[in-house]
Parts: C-alpha cells; structure tokens; sequence
C-alpha cells in the first residue's frame, strides 16, 4: 500500500515537471488605452487604465521531450514549427525572421534559456488583429507557464518587464504599453496606476460592478485586422510633436479615465457606462483611421433599430479589431441577435473572470 502511494506521488511530480499549462486572460480596454505608453503616463496628470479580464484566455501547454529540437504547435496558425538547439542558439536569428510568426515566442524561450527538449501548444484566445491585446496576453502566459517550468520564481513584475522588452523589439513601432499583461497575471477588473518607477495594479472587482459591466457591454469584432503599433506611434508622435489635436485628446481622455475610476469607486454605475462611451467618442477623434468606415456604419445601422444604445468604445488602439457596444441592460438582447444576423461582424461572447 505505501509503495503504491510512493509511486502514485512520484508519477504526479513525473507529470507536474515534464507537463504544464498556463491560461491567462485577455483584456477588453475600458477607459485610458495609449495613457499605458511610456513616458505619456507620466507627462498627463491623474492617469489611469481601466480594463477587465475575459474569459477569452491564452494557453500555453509545456511538455518535455528527448529531442534535440524545440517544436511548438500554434492553433491560431494551425500550423507546427521545429528549430535546432543552434538555431535558437544562433544570436543573429533574434534580428532577422528566421523564427517567422514564432519570432516572440522563441525570444521568450531564449530569455529562459529554453533552447531545445520541450514542445509547446499555443493559442492566443483572441482573433488576429482584435485589439484585445492576444498577443501580449499570450507572451506574458507563456512566462508565466515557463516560470513553473524552469522553477526561476520570478515575480509578476519581473515577467512583466521582461516580455514588454521582448515585444518592444518585436512590434518596432515604438514603446509598447502596459495594459495588456496585467489582467492574464490578476484577472478581474483592473485600474493600473503609473508611477515612475513602476505600475501599481489596484483590484477593483466586485460582482455587482461585473453583472453591471456584463450586461451593459457586448463586444463584437469587425473582422477587419489592425496594427495597434502604427495608430499607437501617429498618436505618440503627434503627442511629441506638439500636435495640438493630439495633445488635447489624450489630455480628455485622462481627464474621462479618472472620472470613471472615481465613479467606479462609488460604484455609480451608470456614470462608468457614460464615461466609457465619452472616452470611446474621444479616442475616435485622435487619428482618422481609428474608427473604420464599416464600424461607423455598422454602429448607426444598430442605433436606428436599437434606440437604446449609449455609445461605442473601439478596442486597442483602433483602426479595426474589436469594439464594444454600450447599451441599456434590457438591450442586450437586441444588440446580440442584431451582431448575429450581419453578415460581416462577429459577436465575441465572455464573461469577466474573478481576480486569480
């Protein structure tokens, strides 16, 4: 009897080291996207992000092999790729695409010393090009599931900076911000802090603020792919070039963001869902591709059939992806048989996961 409990406790410290997963949320952005890029956060007062974590999750599944090779498994690609010890050894191959769409992968596995002896299976938990921060969320899961695996305990804040680095790197557009790592490492609803030194990351869930959020939200994606790093760097050069226009909006923007913390804060909810329409009307006149022509037509279709809409947020930084739709509670309803019915826009169906 104990031999077999000996054998049974061995077989599961067998499978713990040579099996993993890791699961972490991606993000829907409320209020204060592109506040999260340094140093803007620190330049505007009162800055403040806010944003949830969904049920639409990154996976990272870990399994040791005997091969020289490290293979990984992307579902989003549906696709296998295999390199060499060398390869991911070779330091010439971190700048050029040897590593092809594994480019961000395989520098995080680098930074692990991972070379070889392991295959991952991937999924991002989001459409390509959504706005929801997919890929962010699925570097920052891919620490994490590392972390476990090489056993190197580092904290949440010293995985943070180590994949915001890598992805700084891999976009090439500028500074990549912080927003879409914290909620796959919290869950919940989060309010990120800027200091100078760091972020602080306040908990602000509470189950009648997310049946509230749940019910007066629906996000839908458009189907149209964008790159976050090309609105992200006009609105940050212009930032920096005095663009006046530019400056003023992100300056109401911050401005929008606080009022929505303090009212979430008081818990006047219908105060949040008006703050987070006024920050998505804001944010659309920033750059002129931020909301698209088919979103823009899409969103007064839905208000002449559903009157009770309050308003629409584009996720990320625009330009196509995913956006939300604010809406009554009783609206719901109407809002999603309206998404399923059109022909180019697909409803993304989640709940706000619980702080992990």
């Amino acid at each position: 009897m104990l031999e077999d409990i000996v054998n049974y406790l061995i077989l599961e410290y067998s499978m713990q080291v040579n099996n993993l997963v890791e699961t972490g949320s991606v993000r829907v952005d409320l209020v204060g996207g592109t506040l999260d890029i340094h140093p803007i956060q620190l330049i505007l007062p009162e800055v403040v992000t806010i944003n949830v974590a969904t049920s639409l999750v990154a996976k990272a599944f870990i399994e040791k092999t005997d091969s020289d090779l490290l293979e990984i498994h992307s579902n989003d690609y549906d696709k296998d790729y295999r390199f060499t010890r060398d390869e991911m050894m070779l330091f010439d191959n971190e700048f050029s695409d040897h590593f092809h769409e594994m480019k961000f992968i395989c520098l995080i596995l680098k930074s692990f010393e991972v070379f070889s002896g392991v295959k991952l299976t991937l999924q991002s938990g989001s459409p390509a090009g959504a706005g929801l921060g997919g890929s962010s969320a699925m570097g920052i899961t891919l620490a994490k599931a590392l972390n476990r695996f090489c056993k190197t305990n580092l904290t949440q804040t010293e995985l943070f900076k180590r994949v915001q680095a890598i992805e700084c790197r891999i976009l090439n557009q500028g500074v990549a911000g912080y927003q879409d790592y914290w909620p796959a490492l919290k869950g919940g609803v989060l309010a990120i802090h800027p200091h100078f030194q760091d972020v602080r990351v306040e908990q602000l869930y509470s189950s009648d603020l997310v049946q509230f959020l749940e019910t007066h939200m629906t996000l839908v994606y458009s189907g149209q792919t964008r790159q976050s790093g090309i609105n992200n760097w006009e609105v940050y050069k212009g930032f920096f070039d005095g663009n006046v226009q530019m400056r003023q909006g992100l300056l109401d923007i911050a401005k929008i963001s606080q009022r929505v913390y303090q009212a979430m804060s008081v818990k006047d909810y219908q105060q949040v869902l008006a703050g987070i329409a006024q920050e998505g009307e804001a944010r659309a006149k920033l750059f002129p591709n931020i909301t698209t022509d088919a979103i823009k037509k899409f969103y007064a279709e839905l208000c002449s059939r559903v009157p009770t809409i309050a308003g629409l947020k584009m996720c990320g930084a625009g330009g196509g992806g995913c956006f939300l739709i604010l809406h009554a509670g009783h609206a719901k309803q109407d809002v999603v048989n309206y998404v399923k019915n059109h022909a180019y826009m697909k409803l993304l169906e989640f709940k706000i996961v619980a702080p992990l």
